[in-house]
């Protein structure tokens, strides 16, 4: 009696050799899920990630006026300072005007890459009140007059 071949055994590819056949373009016998590792982990670029850029879309002199790059590993401390860049623009705002900001808020909008599956911070929104003395020339008719102005004001998103 003879036992036949069950077929031939390759053995498992090494983590170095997965992310330098993936470097070259040579996918065959890596899992999507692999692929999708190697590039959470940073052994492989995420084309997604790499390209991602942000703008500011407010009408405040604030930092990312232009489309500039931010990785998803500092995303989170670069937009949380970009929206304090409101806050701190409301207060001096207030204080140049007769006012005083009685709230200010930022919420930071999180997402998930699809590429590599990666958490970043996909843009914020930062919220501020500011209420102005009412015998102050600015605090007379102020709702009027600025809600056409604020209405939209600091919306950041990912570009």
């Amino acid at each position: 009696m003879t036992i036949g071949s069950v077929g031939s055994y390759a053995a498992p590819m090494s983590r170095n050799d997965m992310v330098q056949a993936v470097k070259a373009g040579n996918t065959e016998g890596i899992s999507p899920s692999q692929i999708r590792n190697l590039k959470q982990t940073g052994a492989v670029e995420c084309s997604t990630c790499a390209s991602r850029k942000y703008k500011d879309g407010s009408d405040e002199m604030v930092s990312y006026k232009a489309a500039a790059h931010i990785s998803p590993e500092s995303s989170a401390a670069k937009v949380r300072a970009h929206e304090q860049e409101h806050v701190n623009n409301a207060y001096s705002s207030a204080a140049k005007k007769g006012g005083k900001v009685i709230q200010a808020s930022v919420t930071l909008k999180m997402a998930v890459c699809p590429e590599c599956g990666k958490s970043y911070t996909a843009g914020g929104l930062t919220s501020t009140m500011i209420k102005y003395d009412e015998d102050s020339p600015y605090g007379k008719e102020q709702k009027s007059r600025d809600y056409g102005m604020l209405v939209g004001q600091n919306v950041d998103e990912t570009v």
